[in-house]
């Protein structure tokens, strides 16, 4: 016996969803209004101020920005973020996907305990390993450089980007790569000509949070950089905070907006690949 909900009914079912999604939105959206209404107010006004925006909005925490961070210019730490982000994305493409086509598409001696190695690599906490790496790149004379920062990207040591690629690719039919070689090629070609350009919404997806990832790093370039001159923007924020403790929220929120423009620029250029990798990741054959 079905039950028929009557129009009434219905409407009220639905005022009430839209209206508990409205109060989640609003929730989550409050730091972000927060953080935009700060970044036009005084300083003595952001901390302790329950007004979102300011009566008299003030441009001075963006005009300092200009003047830099004790001498250094604020494009110096944008330049820095940005070499180690693009560079963090090329090394994660190129090695992962190399690591990724031989777990997938060759079959190998130990194949599934290297694999079994990999994947619990995930399971070590970042700061079980930070001291020996350090100490293995202080004897090496590699502190102060993007060195310690950039080399895992190149040896495949994001085991989770691994992981991803790979599972992109054993879903693509084995006939290509047979009938790639009945015309000759080796893996080589294989890998390059066929199956890279089939799993570029992996590698896009991979690219999406290894830029964010690395953008966004504050623990690495905190440990191996000691020079101003070669912060990234998260070390150039902690220098708003002198050594008496006293803090430049305003320039230090302006900066922050400022900061999240080439992550959102990123992510938007290629959110169509994403969701492309997310609606074909389940999808065989």
């Amino acid at each position: 016996m079905s039950v028929v909900t009557s129009p009434r009914r219905r409407g009220a079912g639905s005022f009430a969803w839209h209206l508990g999604a409205l109060a989640v939105l609003a929730v989550v959206l409050y730091p972000v209004v927060w953080v935009i209404g700060g970044s036009f107010k005084p300083n003595d006004e952001i901390v302790g101020s329950l007004e979102l925006f300011p009566a008299d909005p003030l441009t001075d925490n963006y005009r300092r920005l200009a003047d830099g961070i004790a001498d250094i210019p604020v494009s110096t730490f944008f330049g820095n973020s940005l070499v180690l982000a693009l560079g963090s994305v090329v090394g994660v493409l190129v090695s992962c996907s190399l690591a990724a086509y031989a777990f997938a598409r060759i079959g190998f001696a130990g194949r599934s305990v290297l694999f079994a190695l990999m994947i619990g690599t995930l399971l070590l906490p970042y700061h079980v390993l930070l001291i020996p790496q350090y100490v293995l790149f202080q004897e090496l004379g590699l502190i102060n450089t993007y060195t310690p920062l950039l080399l895992g990207k190149y040896l495949a040591t994001d085991a989770f980007f691994v992981f991803l690629m790979m599972q992109f690719m054993r879903g693509l039919p084995k006939e290509l790569d047979e009938a790639a070689r009945l015309d000759g090629c080796g893996h080589a070609r294989i890998y390059w000509s066929i199956v890279l350009p089939l799993c570029r919404p992996a590698l896009i997806t991979s690219a999406i949070f290894t830029f964010i990832n690395a953008w966004n790093d504050f623990m690495g370039p905190l440990i191996y950089l000691n020079e101003p001159e070669k912060y990234t923007v998260s070390l150039g924020l902690k220098m708003f905070v002198d050594q008496d403790g006293v803090a430049n929220y305003g320039s230090m929120i302006a900066m922050s907006l400022v900061a999240l423009l080439p992550v959102l620029l990123f992510f938007l250029a290629f959110q169509r690949y994403l969701i492309d990798g997310m609606a074909t990741s389940g999808l065989k054959g």
